[in-house]
């Protein structure tokens, strides 16, 4: 009897094993088969058509919040700079409200493809790299990259640089790229935000600081006791607004807009309302792309 109760007890445990077990396959394999259908999951870049942003009544755009006189918030809390500027004229063309972004320069991508802007307007220098990823609208604006320095060492060639200097520059910008690709024996301070980036200038950690010549001649006019040595550092390039890769109808709306504005001198009155303070009118005609040359891009 206590034999027939023992194999009763080992074939009742035996079932439950099993059951567990067969109950633990089947939940593992839905389990991965989620997990599975979610890596798989659709991951193309999200953006929203022309249509959808009049829609919606509202149109996200990335912009500097710190990178005078271009993008950056002023003591009231609102946002300025010949960016802004240039965006709140695409809100009211487009009737729709501006909502503006914060960005930072390595993370402008990432917001297209996110999903979280429609457009960049952060200073964003066209390149083939970079038009891989996003779709860049007509240029609106011309640069190069430039070095800036203190007044006691200024730095006129990178040549002048000694193997214990180091060059600070923004992550994610093309100055960083340039200078890693044909300077690589430089060492480089890298920093998310323009803030940072100026406060260690000003702090005396490194020997110079490379960016768009446009912000660095900014910061020398604007700072007493800084040069900028180096006014014009590898090829001279274009701004220009990035929509995420595809977005056909948003960029085809932009490029009409920015001939069209071209044509009335918007972009310098842009410049004499937002830009003049800073460095006059003597950059005003190298800095602007003039109406003839957007419809190429030149």
């Amino acid at each position: 009897m206590k034999n027939l109760r023992r194999i009763a007890a080992v074939l009742l445990a035996l079932t439950m094993v099993f059951a567990l077990a067969a109950c633990g396959s089947s939940g593992g394999g839905n389990t991965a088969s989620t997990d599975t259908a979610a890596d798989k999951a659709d991951t193309s870049a999200k953006y929203r058509t022309l249509d959808e942003i009049k829609e919606d009544g509202e149109i996200n755009i990335g912009v500097f919040s710190d990178k005078n006189p271009f993008g950056y918030v002023d003591e009231n809390g609102e946002y300025q700079g010949y960016d802004v500027y240039f965006a709140n004229r695409i809100g009211e063309d487009l009737g729709v409200k501006v909502n503006f972004v914060s960005t930072e320069a390595a993370n402008r991508i990432e917001y297209l493809q996110t999903g979280k802007v429609d457009v960049i307007l952060a200073n964003f220098t066209v390149t083939p790299e970079r038009a891989e990823e996003v779709d860049f609208a007509l240029p609106y604006m011309n640069v190069a990259l430039g070095v800036v320095s203190p007044d006691s060492r200024i730095i006129t060639s990178l040549d002048e640089l000694t193997a214990d200097d180091e060059v600070i520059v923004i992550s994610g910008t093309t100055a960083e790229t340039y200078l890693a690709e044909n300077d690589p024996e430089i060492k480089l301070q890298k920093y998310d935000t323009y803030a940072n980036a100026k406060n260690a200038l000003e702090n005396g950690n490194a020997a110079a600081w490379a960016n768009d010549n446009t912000e660095v001649i900014a910061y020398a006019l604007q700072n007493p006791g800084y040069t900028v040595g180096i006014p014009t550092l590898g090829s001279n390039d274009t701004i220009a607004p990035a929509v995420t890769k595809g977005n056909d109808t948003l960029l085809k709306w932009l490029n009409d807009e920015i001939v069209a504005l071209g044509e009335e001198n918007f972009f310098h009155a842009d410049y004499e309302e937002t830009l003049v303070d800073t460095y006059g009118t003597e950059y005003e005609e190298s800095l602007v792309v003039e109406s003839g040359n957007a419809a190429t891009g030149e």
